[in-house]
């Protein structure tokens, strides 16, 4: 591989087409599909994380989808280092990876580098975890804003994740990791050429997606994976357990939650979590081309020439 490999990105929120485009592109183009999606990447997870179901897999190629249990923490760095040895592959046989996601991180990693934040231990994130537990969120941000008020201005309260990431990385480097993230990685994670597509159609029709396609989740038996997801007895402070409709349904099957309310709350932290998605792709990260029509306004035709383009353009 040289660094003039093509790569193309397929980017966007929640449930706005990113799938069918990336078949569609894979297929037109001898293309294989990478998952940058933080939650794809949990095999026990396939219907509540929108995973390319068995006619989606038979079109193209695939890779990094369902290839870590869910016992298992996929951070950007991990999912990086088992991305340059797929794109490397798919480069050596002469195909075009398309990289299909919506966790931004992810795809910052690839295309810019990361920044040498050192590894945390389990323990130390379990024990801050318990801490956040019984203090709070809003407590547990005031304490974190006494070592690193950067982080605790910029993350909610309700950020768990990120909260306990940052007080990890203080209590293990005895540095804020906003401190490490300043230290920017000198060049991309993967080096090849990327043409980067965003996918952001209007929010009323991305929102009206979001309740569509958890509707069909659930038609196609996500209470019942749900069901055994909960029957692994997994920490609640693993990524996998915080994948969308996980924590909702266990409501449900804990007798505490209607399926009826269980089903409204998942669709609205869909919604929030397409609005952040919105927000992190509009700021941070390079786009090449937005396209923000509706779904069946969407110039498909548009995309494939950009792609011809940057296919045939060699950088200067």
């Amino acid at each position: 591989m040289n660094d003039l490999s093509p790569v193309v990105i397929i980017a966007g929120p929640t449930a706005c087409g990113k799938t069918e485009l990336a078949l569609q592109v894979a297929e037109k183009f001898n293309g294989e599909i990478v998952n940058a999606d933080s939650m794809q990447v949990y095999a026990e997870l396939c219907i509540l994380t929108a995973r390319p179901d068995a006619s989606e897999l038979a079109r193209a190629p695939h890779h990094l989808f369902g290839c870590l249990p869910a016992s298992e923490r996929c951070s950007a760095g991990r999912w990086l280092d088992m991305a340059r040895t797929v794109l490397a592959d798919i480069h050596a046989r002469g195909r075009l990876p398309v990289v299909c996601g919506g966790t931004g991180l992810y795809l910052r990693a690839l295309t810019e580098g990361l920044a040498p934040v050192p590894e945390v231990s389990d323990e130390i994130v379990a024990g801050i975890s318990a801490h956040l537990d019984s203090v709070g969120g809003a407590a547990f941000k005031t304490e974190l804003a006494a070592v690193d008020p950067e982080a605790a201005e910029r993350l909610p309260a309700s950020d768990r994740q990120r909260l306990v990431r940052a007080a990890a990385v203080f209590a293990t480097t005895g540095r804020t990791l906003t401190d490490w993230q300043k230290e920017q990685s000198a060049g991309p994670g993967y080096a090849a050429r990327y043409g980067t597509i965003v996918l952001m159609p209007p929010r009323d029709e991305m929102y009206a997606a979001i309740d569509r396609r958890f509707d069909q989740m659930m038609a196609a038996g996500a209470l019942e994976e749900a069901r055994s997801f909960a029957g692994l007895g997994l920490a609640a402070d693993l990524p996998a357990s915080r994948a969308v409709g996980v924590a909702e349904l266990s409501h449900v099957l804990s007798g505490e939650w209607t399926l009826e309310t269980a089903v409204d709350k998942a669709k609205t932290a869909s919604r929030h979590l397409a609005k952040r998605q919105v927000t992190w792709f509009k700021r941070q990260i390079r786009t090449d081309l937005c396209i923000e029509e509706k779904f069946m306004e969407r110039d498909c035709e548009k995309i494939f020439s950009f792609i011809r383009e940057f296919l045939l353009t060699m950088p200067s």
